[in-house]
């Protein structure tokens, strides 16, 4: 019965979608507010109907329904109640429904905390909002169904994919799409803003929060699918360049920029233009993330399908969004002007110039992930793209960035002076400075690469603890106060571009000092390694919830020990996977991966890994910044009605030129 009612509540959302997408337009237009206000009562209840899908597919899940197709292909009754929730999303069929979940949640919220808003942006976001959800529900219903039937039932399902079988599955995609998902919160703003053709800055503080609430779970989810491919994929690594790994990246990397531009224009009026087309973007990108897992183009380990209609439905998805949007917007860019000038020193322009890197790195990811598929489409010839690859294209492009990362805090808005501003950075720079010297001491002249990357860390958090600390000093006669008033966005501002730097410490750390070691180790046998001597203690096999373990018991002396590791060869009913042994320490982690059988031992991978616990706490220190800055007591206040800007209209040539 969960399954009736699940498809059924999804044809009612999708009935209320097309609700959604045409009255509050129309309203808009016609200026009636009946139909305005039908459009926040159409999307509040798509968000009911969703919500109730979503739990009969997992009610489904939990109760071990195998009459249900999608149940009985990824579950069954000796999977953990944990998985065989989480396993809700862990299929094409699933984790579309999620996407579905969350888009409607964003509609729905957008339509109960929108008050602020003006009542014609509002339908107009909301109206764009059901478009989206046509389209996804749509697909969903269409050619995704995740509540057929199966006849006859049979009684035992097939196990999730035993590499899914892990907390990460819980909350890694959730985190995933509620930064996809969230930034198409910032492209119904945009195309509702060039719809009505009005941006202003009260435009941007109203799609600044909406900005942060996507870009907090994204960063969150890529930290957290790094740290799950490290311990559970066995390989060592904490970034492959996976074709889907990049996916999530890019819209990562432009939604950072959009961020800082609506900052831009909401305290000064510029980058108007160019924050409007950031906001499609990025949530095009996010689009294409979608894409890349279900078309089966790219081979991945993180794709749910690969069935080219699927992929081609999605892609027509893409290609109708983003050309309608850059079709709106080409129409109004030659009105999109500003009046607000600035000297290419100050912190419009920093954040330009930050912009700029961010989109060239953003191309480069693209160009990496998808040159394969040009090449193989135009010649028919199979090529890989690789680490070497964004060694020589990424890393030249971030370095320069993340050194500027520093001074865009310390400019004034409008104009600033070189030598104040050099001024402010003395104290960051002699950190840095300090810190490379300690390096080339610590390491020698032949590291002297990776001692600067260590100086450009130092750089960077006392960057970021110089950013309430120049308000502070400022404010030194009243010390308390000045504390205790200090927005809370200043406070995630410095967390985040600390946790940049914490995560630059991990990325220098792991990269230049990394070494590994394979061998063949039986019972009671040592080896030495990077400071340590690793005996292994005893081969023991027992038994999980559903799967057969095969342990490997090591004992560890020497640096940091003695302690003791031990590392699994899991035996699921379709596959085996490989459970690393790691002990985690500020300085570095000791890995260790237990292999194949060999002679009566085990093959044995050992991995010494310096600093690179700072990678994830950088990154959650990074997103815990944009949540501390969500928080701020003037995001969540809205704006208040304000003098009407001028409408976009075209202007002559002698007015103020465009951006």
């Amino acid at each position: 019965m969960a399954a009736e009612v699940g498809q059924f509540a999804l044809i009612l959302a999708f009935v209320l979608a097309i609700v959604q997408a045409a009255a509050p337009l129309w309203g808009a237009a016609r200026g009636e507010p009946v139909l305005m206000a039908l459009g926040r009562a159409a999307a509040t209840l798509q968000a009911g109907f969703v919500i109730l899908a979503f739990g009969c597919l997992a009610a489904s899940y939990v109760a071990c329904d195998f009459s249900v197709a999608l149940v009985a292909q990824h579950s069954n009754t000796q999977q953990p109640l944990a998985y065989r929730f989480a396993a809700t999303w862990g299929s094409h069929e699933g984790s579309m429904l999620l996407w579905v979940l969350i888009l409607a949640i964003y509609g729905g919220a957008v339509a109960r905390f929108g008050g602020t808003l003006r009542e014609t942006l509002q339908a107009r976001v909301l109206g764009v909002q059901g478009l989206i959800g046509v389209a996804f529900l749509g697909f969903l219903i269409f050619t995704s169904n995740p509540f057929l039937r199966l006849s006859p039932v049979p009684l035992e399902g097939t196990e999730l994919n035993p590499l899914l079988q892990d907390p990460g599955l819980v909350s890694h995609p959730p985190l995933l799409y509620l930064g996809y998902v969230g930034f198409s919160v910032a492209f119904a703003f945009a195309v509702a803003a060039l719809i009505e053709g009005r941006v202003d800055a009260a435009w941007a503080r109203w799609v600044r929060p909406w900005v942060l609430a996507a870009w907090v779970p994204l960063t969150a989810g890529i930290t957290l699918g790094s740290l799950w491919a490290y311990y559970e994929l066995g390989w060592g690594g904490w970034w492959f360049w996976d074709p889907v790994e990049n996916a999530s990246l890019m819209p990562w990397l432009l939604g950072t920029a959009l961020l800082h531009s609506s900052l831009v224009l909401e305290r000064r009026g510029a980058l108007v233009s160019w924050t409007i087309l950031l906001a499609i973007l990025t949530f095009s990108l996010s689009l294409v993330g979608t894409f890349l897992v279900r078309s089966g183009i790219l081979t991945s380990v993180h794709s749910f399908a690969v069935d080219p209609q699927r992929g081609i439905y999605i892609l027509g998805i893409i290609a109708v969004t983003t050309g309608a949007a850059l079709g709106l917007y080409a129409w109004r860019a030659p009105s999109l002007r500003t009046g607000a000038l600035f000297s290419p020193l100050s912190r419009e322009g920093g954040i330009t110039l930050n912009n700029l890197f961010l989109v060239t790195l953003t191309a480069t990811v693209f160009l990496g992930t998808f040159s394969p598929v040009f090449i193989e489409i135009l010649k028919g010839d199979k090529i890989s793209v690789g680490p070497p690859y964004y060694a020589r294209t990424f890393a030249p492009l971030a370095v320069p960035l993340l050194v500027l990362v520093v001074f865009g805090p310390m400019l004034n808005w409008k104009r600033d002076a070189a030598a104040a501003v050099f001024r402010r950075v003395r104290i960051p720079a002699a950190i840095a400075g300090g810190v490379l010297l300690t390096g080339l001491v610590t390491v020698g002249w032949r590291n002297s690469v990776a001692a600067a990357g260590l100086g450009l860390a130092g750089w960077l958090v006392a960057g970021a603890l110089a950013i309430p600390g120049r308000r502070w000093w400022a404010g030194r006669a009243e010390l308390r106060r000045s504390i205790r008033t200090t927005p809370t966005a200043v406070f995630g501002l410095a967390l985040a571009h600390a946790g940049l730097g914490l995560l630059t410490l991990g990325i220098v750390g792991v990269s230049a000092w990394h070494s590994d070691k394979v061998l063949t180790m039986h019972p009671g046998e040592s080896t030495a390694f990077a400071g340590r001597t690793l005996t292994l203690q005893s081969i023991v096999l027992a038994d999980g919830p559903n799967y057969q373990a095969r342990q490997a018991h090591f004992d560890i002396t020497g640096r940091g020990g003695p302690y003791s590791l031990v590392a699994e060869r899991r035996a699921y009913a379709s596959s085996q996977t490989t459970e690393a042994a790691i002990h985690v320490s500020p300085l570095g982690n000791l890995y260790v991966s237990g292999g194949d059988e060999a002679d009566g031992g085990i093959v044995v991978r050992l991995w010494d890994h310096p600093l690179i616990v700072w990678i994830w706490i950088g990154g959650f220190t990074m997103a815990l910044g944009g949540l501390v800055s969500l928080c701020d007591r003037r995001l969540r206040l809205g704006v208040a009605a304000r003098a009407p800007a001028p409408r976009l209209a075209p202007a002559p040539a002698a007015q103020a030129p465009a951006e």
